[in-house]
């Protein structure tokens, strides 16, 4: 009986022992085939940190004015307008050169200098922007318009009484709106392949969002140049989009800051968010918004673009001016509908009598309205749409 017993107990230890070496054995293979899977997947790991670094090294600097930047990196710095016929000044602006190969994209703020929530949004933006995830380049002009941004001027430069975005592309030796207009055109706009004028409603306007889209250009790229625009304004995200049909098509008298780039076969579109010199963060934020989508949109960075599902076109609008100086009251708001005919607001002297009175010449959309009393004979008093079609 106590031999079987020590039997039993001998073939108990040596089951155990056998179990022990099984699993000794399934550890050791586990070991083995991770070690090897790593290993194999090691190189394959090295070889895309190689690819990559080479990449930005193989790719060449960026430079717009006096920055320079490698692939990868980003800096700012400000371009010199020296002084000619009047004072200097200066257009700070920022370069993020992505560690990949893509397209140049400007983002130019300012040319009005009372229009801040631009002005603002590329501040939010500069440090969202991070070079080593972007394909291209992105060129941001902070503040174009520097003289009227410091003396809080609408419409004109404080110092040669110009509007900056109607006397593109500028002189050389010109007046200093004329010489800003000159530096931008040469300095970013000729380096770019895509861009956005970012405007809103000046000091004076209050304004809905829409954009600008230049729907006739005889120049490179053509019927191109107006379809890539076209998909860069739905890509940026306002549902309000102007055809504008009124646009130069000679680049050496492009006037406006994103004709000088269509004109030059280089898609490009203006948009509107914010007004009456606020710096909600509504319309700040519908900015961040579009310039991202827009990248999306350029496979600048991942993601998919939030595209207009339901754009709304507006085939013909018009600027609706004073005949009188004097104080303007207005009876509609922003984004309102009205018929032909409808009486929008009225001027009137420094002494209370009604001396001109606002109609409308045709239905459509109000995109914006003067929100502030003083008027000069000439000026603006709003902006009306006429809303074509809401198919892509």
């Amino acid at each position: 009986m106590t031999e079987r017993i020590r039997n039993k107990r001998k073939e108990e230890i040596k089951r155990q022992k056998a179990k022990g070496k099984n699993k000794e054995a399934n550890s050791g293979l586990l070991i083995l085939i991770s070690r090897g899977l790593f290993s194999l997947f090691l190189p394959f790991a090295f070889c895309l940190l190689i690819s990559s670094v080479v990449s930005a090294q193989s790719r060449a600097s960026f430079t717009v004015g006096p920055v320079t930047v490698k692939a990868g990196e980003k800096a700012s710095g400000m371009i010199e307008v020296p002084a000619a016929k009047d004072e200097a000044t200066t257009i700070p602006i920022s370069v993020i050169h992505g560690a990949r190969p893509g397209p140049v994209f400007a983002l130019i703020a300012g040319n009005h200098g009372y229009e801040y929530t631009s002005i603002i949004a590329l501040q939010r933006l500069l440090p969202q922007l991070d070079p080593k995830q972007i394909s291209g380049t992105v060129v941001m002009v902070h503040v174009a318009n520097m003289p009227s941004f410091l003396k809080r001027t609408i419409y004109y430069s404080p110092v040669d009484g110009k509007n900056l975005n109607r006397v593109y592309p500028g002189k050389v030796d010109g007046t200093v709106s004329e010489r800003i207009a000159y530096q931008i055109t040469r300095e970013v706009i000729d380096r770019s392949d895509y861009l956005i004028d970012l405007h809103c409603g000046d000091g004076n306007e209050s304004l809905r969002p829409y954009s600008y889209w230049d729907v006739q250009n005889d120049g490179p790229g053509g019927p191109a140049v107006i379809e890539k625009s076209k998909q860069m304004a739905l890509a940026f995200g306002l549902d309000h989009i102007v055809m504008d049909r009124e646009r130069p098509t000679d680049p050496n008298k492009s006037v406006y800051c994103s004709t000088t780039a269509t004109t030059r076969g280089k898609p490009a579109i203006t948009t509107e968010s914010g007004g009456l010199g606020m710096t909600d963060n509504e319309s700040i934020a519908r900015i961040e918004r579009g310039v991202l989508s827009v990248m999306r949109h350029l496979k600048m960075i991942e993601g998919a673009p939030q595209m207009v599902e339901h754009p709304i076109f507006i085939d013909r609008n018009a600027v609706l001016r004073s005949d009188v100086t004097g104080i303007f009251y207005p009876l509609l708001e922003r984004g309102q509908t009205v018929a032909k005919g409808t009486l929008m607001g009225y001027v009137t002297d420094f002494f209370g009598k009604r001396i001109f009175e606002l109609r409308a010449p045709f239905g459509g959309t109000v995109l914006y309205i003067l929100g502030t009393p003083p008027v000069s004979q000439g000026e603006p008093l709003a902006m009306i749409g006429h809303i074509v079609e809401t198919e892509r």
